[in-house]
């Protein structure tokens, strides 16, 4: 084996977590996809016969390549939530069946519980919160290894991750661990929509419950907040799904929508305390289109 076949080897059993870390940082799979791709490059173009661990190595150079990613993102004025009522963009979902298979390679996207709802709040920390954040408290690399990449001392490191972990902790509460209890709470929402029962739907919607919509360019996104206005337009989008599905959305409970046997809606629970929340919900169809939702239908 030749010295180029022994490294591409060596970087391909780092590549699922490579595009773990790629995927939490940019919330697009196909961005991810590039990330990991700058980084074979960047490890192609190195002498690492001094790298004592190469995953780690790995870990901060495809991290740089995403801050750098972000920091472009925010110089050109992209953000993806604009405000609560303005056009609102999802991160990429990725999507299993209900008894959990999912693509081999999508597996570890799928670990830690990193479901829609947190990935939505990533979304709104700075690029230098995100990266301690996610490499620090997702990844558990070191601060003074992600203080250089971010050129601060580790402990102006570790105050980043600190603030951003109180953000994280506030906007997006672990969901409950019982997956059987928030499949059973998920399954009373869709009954109490379905029938248009409206105390009903209030029992399983927490108080301060919020509800993301991405309709992409051609249909207004939007979020709404509060049990009563939730459930409202529940009842209101239950009338135009003829069918529905069972699904995994990012490790948590979700519900793939149909009319006319085509993809309406993809939609992610968060069930914390016994009720739901937060709800996201992608009805994009040029995104629906996207994803590989054919065993899905199959199912």
């Amino acid at each position: 084996m030749s010295g180029d076949e022994f490294q591409a080897r060596r970087f391909e059993e780092h590549r699922p977590q490579l595009r773990a870390v790629a995927y939490r940082m940019l919330g697009s799979l196909s961005e991810a996809e590039d990330a990991v791709q700058e980084g074979w490059l960047r490890l192609s173009r190195t002498d690492t016969s001094g790298v004592e661990n190469l995953g780690a190595w790995l870990t901060t150079v495809v991290g740089r390549i995403c801050l750098d990613l972000l920091r472009s993102r925010t110089a050109r004025r992209e953000d993806p939530l604009q405000g609560e009522d303005g056009q609102v963009r999802l991160p990429d979902p990725v999507v299993g069946t209900a008894s959990g298979a999912v693509d081999p390679q999508d597996e570890i996207l799928m670990a830690d519980s990193v479901g829609i709802a947190l990935m939505v709040v990533l979304e709104t920390l700075t690029p230098p919160e995100r990266l301690a954040f996610v490499l620090h408290d997702l990844f558990s690399v070191p601060f003074d290894e992600i203080a250089p990449v971010l050129g601060r001392t580790s402990a102006s490191t570790r105050q980043l991750a600190s603030r951003a972990r109180r953000r994280v902790q506030g906007a997006a509460p672990a969901p409950d661990s019982d997956r059987a209890r928030r499949r059973e709470v998920v399954e009373a929402f869709l009954a109490a929509s379905r029938a248009g029962d409206f105390d009903a739907l209030l029992a399983v919607l927490d108080p301060d419950v919020v509800a993301r919509a991405d309709g992409g360019t051609l249909r207004p996104g939007l979020v709404r907040r509060g049990a009563a206005e939730v459930a409202s337009q529940a009842i209101t989008f239950a009338r135009f799904a003829q069918d529905s599905r069972a699904v995994l959305v990012n490790g948590a409970p979700g519900v793939l929508s149909l009319a006319d046997g085509k993809p309406l809606s993809l939609m992610a629970f968060t069930v914390h305390g016994g009720r739901i929340v937060a709800m996201d919900f992608l009805t994009d169809p040029d995104r629906l289109a996207q994803l590989d939702l054919v065993a899905l239908l199959d199912g």
